[in-house]
């Protein structure tokens, strides 16, 4: 539990958000911005620790999005909404840029359409490239690729301190988290919801649903029934040595189909190179597997792609699983329940559209609270290659995980604070520590004694992550 105790705080809350996700942080962020009193369940031992764990860090906008669609209006708002927020909570933004890149005729013969959605999104500063052109500005390019387009406006970001900022904010101004918090049951009674959680009792005016992968599942715990399905959808990545980020500047997009955006080949804010994701429905909420043979396709179509890449090395391998349902659109309702909102379905884009989706979830609430005045905005710590790290600042206590440049006191300040990590993967996600080349070879002796009894699972247990 971070942030004041609920027990000594007041009778009951106004939001209640369910899931600490990148969609949950960031509507924690905005109710309390708008002068609610909010708490956060999590249901893990830390945030992040589903969906949004794994993703390709990509702010996007919204240009290959359904037209007319929440999606996008939710893509758009976020997209701008980053970008003002951005400097004053010390978020990263990487001005790479993107091209979509067309590969056999039929694929060229996308293009144009493709092109026309964007314009239609709003997107309108888009250049159409020859085979030559995009070879020319990505000279590592095969010289198979046949055309395309370059979108200016995408951008390569933190995939974890964007929700991490938007959360400390929350906390920051108030806010409470609750881990290790399961939602159990509801029930609504004069104007209140009482949930039952396995970290006890909790009480709100408000309940928002934004449990990712168990959306339907809190549905049917809090209201009795669910309106939609999660369908597990699997991405599996390739991340290559920080020595192959040179071999492309911007993103590379496939022409997208109706079920996936398919696979992409971008550097990271991190100074490597990925190559994913699949797209391959499971039935599994909570394991993202790791296959082989289709790790070695996405290496050759990465190879396919910028054929120098088969000189690299691959330093990690990653899966994430995405909230998929039966229908590709967004599925938010106010009209399940009193006092209760759904936001589910948030697929590939929550990332991008996190700050959108809150200001939308916000004024369909329509309740009425004093905006504070003067909020409290706490700095992220930068952990990317985009500006200073804490290594070349004096004081540090020496550098703990060398692969990454991860200094003694990055890792002291993940491990304190108002939202302290409390297992490796969160302390993963605060710092990068052991995600580097030789992935913990050198450091984990240290980090196991650093972390000694302030983790709830410890490292040296053979079942931590």
């Amino acid at each position: 539990m971070t942030g004041s105790d609920p027990a000594s705080g007041p009778a009951g809350y106004d939001v209640a958000v369910i899931g600490a996700g990148v969609v949950g942080c960031a509507l924690a962020r905005a109710f309390t911005l708008a002068g609610a009193r909010v708490v956060v369940l999590e249901k893990a031992v830390d945030v992040l620790d589903g969906a949004s764990k794994g993703n390709s860090a990509i702010l996007h906008t919204g240009f290959d999005a359904p037209e007319g669609s929440l999606e996008l209006a939710c893509i758009r708002e976020g997209y701008r909404l980053y970008h003002e927020v951005r400097e004053r909570l010390g978020l990263p933004l990487v001005q790479a840029g993107a091209m979509v890149l067309a590969w056999t005729e039929e694929e060229v013969a996308a293009l144009p359409a493709l092109m026309d959605q964007a314009v239609a999104n709003g997107v309108t500063d888009i250049q159409p490239l020859t085979g030559a052109e995009a070879r020319g500005q990505e000279p590592q390019l095969s010289d198979r690729v046949l055309a395309g387009f370059r979108v200016p406006g995408e951008h390569l970001i933190d995939p974890w301190s964007a929700a991490h900022g938007y959360l400390l904010q929350a906390l920051a101004n108030g806010a409470v988290l609750m881990r290790q918090a399961e939602v159990l049951t509801g029930r609504h009674a004069e104007g209140l919801w009482q949930l039952a959680t396995t970290a006890g009792p909790v009480s709100a005016g408000l309940v928002i649903n934004a449990a990712g992968l168990w959306g339907d599942e809190v549905d049917r715990r809090v209201t009795g029934e669910s309106w939609f399905t999660i369908k597990p959808r699997k991405g599996q990545f390739v991340v290559y040595d920080k020595t192959a980020a040179a071999l492309a500047g911007h993103i590379l997009l496939p022409v997208p189909t109706k079920i996936t955006k398919g696979i992409v080949v971008c550097r990271t804010a991190f100074g490597n190179l990925l190559v994913g994701p699949t797209a391959e429905e499971q039935e599994d909420r909570e394991h993202a597997s790791l296959d082989r043979e289709t790790l070695q396709a996405l290496m050759r179509r990465g190879t396919e792609i910028l054929p120098a890449l088969a000189r690299h090395e691959v330093t990690a391998v990653y899966a994430g699983l995405r909230p998929a349902t039966e229908e590709k659109h967004y599925r938010i309702r106010t009209d399940l329940a009193p006092g209760y909102i759904c936001v589910g379905g948030i697929r590939s884009t929550g990332l991008s559209a996190a700050l959108g989706i809150a200001a939308h979830v916000v004024r369909l609430a329509a309740r009425e609270f004093s905006p504070l005045a003067d909020p409290v905005w706490p700095r992220m710590p930068n952990i990317s290659v985009e500006g200073p790290r804490d290594w070349q600042c004096p004081g540090h206590g020496g550098v703990v995980c060398h692969c990454e440049l991860v200094t003694r006191r990055e890792i002291e300040a993940a491990l304190s604070g108002p939202m302290p990590a409390t297992s490796l993967a969160g302390l993963k996600r605060r710092t990068r520590v052991t995600m580097g080349r030789c992935q913990g070879f050198y450091c984990t002796a240290e980090l196991a004694r650093l972390t000694e009894g302030r983790l709830a699972q410890p490292m040296l247990d053979p079942g931590h992550v």
